[in-house]
């Protein structure tokens, strides 16, 4: 099996269910297109990584996933720098959003994703706080500027749905399409 990313996360989630994969990360256009909805983004993102993969690789099941926060409906992904970061997190600070990921498994003629969504609460953040997490560079690389497996996880009030989800990897859905494709 191979596992079409490169975040150490999912990796990480991926070895849950299995410990015998390959990573391989795909690159693809994460622009999304004009009023396209979240979920049909993130499908159509994690579909592409793993069609990527795939046609390099048509023998081996291919896992791919992408993963983002939406808030107001405007999709948040990863800050491009301090500023972007403090933006998204003032949006979310004493609020709701929704983190949504697809995931897409790929093994010959066999192509299934679905779309995972769970709901977070993010307590009220102040600025100096803001400014500090992102002076611990842990949201660099995140969706919507925070990890709730990491540092962040002090400023989440709640979830609603799948943990793993808001992780990178919703790991029940998952293993049902791994199951569904072996």
């Amino acid at each position: 099996m191979i596992l079409a990313s490169q975040s150490p996360r999912r990796a990480e989630l991926l070895r849950l269910i299995t410990p015998d994969f390959e990573v391989i990360p795909a690159d693809v256009d994460e622009t999304p297109s004009p009023n396209e909805r979240p979920d049909a983004y993130v499908e159509r993102l994690a579909l592409m990584k793993a069609q990527a993969i795939a046609s390099r690789n048509p023998t081996q099941l291919v896992l791919a996933a992408d993963t983002v926060v939406i808030q107001d409906g405007e999709l948040l992904g990863k800050p491009l720098d301090e500023a972007d970061a403090i933006r998204m997190l003032c949006q979310l600070s004493g609020r709701a959003h929704q983190v949504k990921t697809g995931v897409a498994v790929i093994r010959g003629q066999h192509v299934r994703s679905i779309v995972v969504t769970t709901r977070v609460v993010m307590r009220v953040v102040t600025d100096q706080e803001m400014r500090a997490y992102w002076h611990t560079g842990e949201p660099r690389d995140k969706a919507g500027g925070y990890g709730i497996q990491g540092l962040a996880a002090r400023f989440i009030a709640s979830i609603e749905g799948s943990y793993t989800n808001v992780v990178g990897l919703p790991l029940v859905e998952t293993e049902a399409l791994l199951n569904d494709a072996s």
